[in-house]
């Protein structure tokens, strides 16, 4: 199923204690409430450009905190897709203090590592002359090189400190515009934490890389290759844009997954993971006058590097439909996008309220009329911002056909749900749900610490101020259906619109249903 990219996460998290807020006001967020959370928030930005904020919320003695890179899958050099997404995967690998048995010898042996990856890789990418035999020889020198360098390596040392120190929920993740890390501690244990994720950014060993890029080529296989869903939604973006990043899957393209290196690795952290590149926001039972010293002791150390230039690849309007069609031995999926502005639109409210109008639970448009009234769809929603929203990206609506209806079926279905959005208003009920349902939203977030860090360093990133979430709501409330009628004709047009679908194919005769040709696809 698709990752759900409607109300962006920026849109649930809370500000202050549940009950409290709930108690004092069931319907705003009021200005009270803000001056109330900027006694407990403090916003520090350390000589080395990082910015650190801290929440005080005592309830129990723990701590959650969240780091956002500014840097994603969109940031990935021309030739090396996935690479930003390797750093999920080298996340906890360790420093040069953890993880390793000898950091002075393992330097050399990981130094030893490239230079015969180098040479393998020469000869590898030789479109003529290529020697087999030597291509063979540097592959057994790399791989030789590779098992020397794994001879110092502590396998799952820093997750193993972590978890025996109290952490839960040690992770991290990777979009296309901004990557993340995060776990929850007790409080007792913020020194170490300190410790552990200074150093895990500022002093970043390349362990073991090789290692998880073949990780990652099975992820790709697995959520890609041999998902015919993964298959369409990757040539859905691909074909949506011509231009810009977002046309690129995260995980990156296996030609250049394959080839990606260490040293381009530690090129792209060098430029992306510098203090004025990053927020780390912290939350719980924590003291700003006792904290923040600890947290600049550890944080300062990391050195300063200039903030990455913004990107100048713009995408270019759309001027012609476009239509992805595959042929598989698989259910049928139906989905359209069309281009929309970033999160920084003055109208990107509005666009929350159709996707909540469109997709929010039972009562909404395309259930009501695809799925329950005409019970030609097994499902069907809209989601906005998709496959990110920093720069702009798309508002798509997809349906999965049920046995005897077709992808046909659920393309005009959307097609009249997205025309009366165009020629009529909203009802007034649906706007005050929206408006109802957004509220709702943000206070069921309020007592999750973990969530609560995460929109703080988002917010911080995205509006250089994180009391922009408290603004948000006043956006939504401002929204009419005026402003849904206008939206909706200036991006629901033909010329605007790509569209990818699964038919489904049968085995040919005489070929086995379990073992299907290869997919066919067509791009229009």
């Amino acid at each position: 199923m698709l990752k759900h990219h409607g109300l962006s996460l920026r849109r649930f998290a809370g500000v202050a204690s549940l009950g409290v807020l709930l108690a004092a006001s069931p319907i705003t967020l009021r200005a009270q409430d803000l001056a109330s959370f900027e006694k407990r928030t403090t916003v520090k930005v350390l000589p080395n450009g990082l910015t650190l904020i801290l929440c005080e919320r005592p309830e129990a003695p723990v701590f959650s905190y969240f780091t956002m890179v500014d840097a994603g899958s969109a940031d990935d050099p021309q030739g090396a897709s996935g690479l930003a997404h390797m750093f999920e995967h080298m996340a906890f690998k360790g420093t040069t203090e953890i993880g390793t048995t000898n950091y002075p010898a393992e330097k050399v042996a990981l130094a030893k590592v490239e230079v015969a990856y180098a040479a393998y890789d020469a000869e590898y990418r030789k479109r003529v002359g290529q020697d087999p035999k030597k291509l063979e020889q540097l592959k057994k020198v790399f791989d030789g090189s590779t098992a020397e360098a794994e001879k110092y390596v502590v396998p799952n040392a820093f997750p193993q400190i972590a978890e025996q120190n109290g952490a839960e929920g040690l992770n991290a993740s990777t979009g296309e515009d901004s990557t993340q890390y995060f776990w929850s501690m007790p409080s007792n244990r913020l020194e170490l934490w300190a410790y552990m994720e200074s150093s895990r950014i500022g002093e970043p060993v390349e362990r073991e890389f090789y290692k998880e890029r073949d990780v990652v080529q099975e992820e790709r296989r697995m959520r890609t290759d041999s998902s015919p869903t993964g298959r369409m939604i990757e040539q859905f973006l691909s074909s949506a844009y011509v231009a810009h990043p977002y046309g690129r899957p995260t995980v990156g393209w296996e030609s250049e997954i394959s080839q990606v290196t260490a040293t381009e690795a530690a090129a792209f952290h060098k430029k992306y993971y510098v203090p004025a590149n990053i927020v780390i926001a912290v939350v719980g039972d924590v003291k700003a006058s006792t904290t923040l010293p600890i947290l600049e002791k550890y944080f300062s150390n990391i050195p300063a590097g200039p903030k990455p230039e913004p990107m100048t690849t713009v995408e270019p309007p759309q001027i012609a439909e476009k239509t992805v069609l595959i042929h598989d031995q698989s259910q049928p999926f139906y989905i359209e996008g069309y281009h929309r502005p970033d999160y920084r639109d003055p109208d990107d409210a509005v666009y929350d309220a159709i996707t909540d109008i469109f997709s929010n639970g039972r009562t909404a448009r395309l259930y009501r009329s695809l799925v329950r009234d005409q019970r030609i769809a097994a499902t069907a929603q809209g989601f906005s911002g998709f496959p990110g929203d920093k720069y702009p990206g798309l508002f798509a609506v997809y349906g999965v056909p049920l046995p005897g209806h077709t992808t046909d079926e659920i393309a005009k279905a959307i097609h009249k749900e997205i025309d009366r959005l165009k020629t009529e208003e909203v009802s007034d009920d649906e706007l005050a749900m929206f408006k109802t349902r957004s509220r709702a939203d943000r206070l069921r977030g309020l007592a999750d610490n973990s969530g609560l860090a995460n929109q703080l360093a988002d917010y911080q990133t995205k509006f250089g101020d994180w009391r922009e979430m408290f603004r948000e709501q006043a956006k939504d409330d401002a929204v009419t259906k005026a402003d849904i009628r206008r939206v909706a004709n200036k991006i629901f047009v033909d010329s605007n619109r790509t569209t990818a679908r699964i038919e489904f194919a049968a085995p040919p005769a005489g070929t086995s249903a379990e073992t299907p040709e290869k997919t066919s696809g067509a791009a229009q």
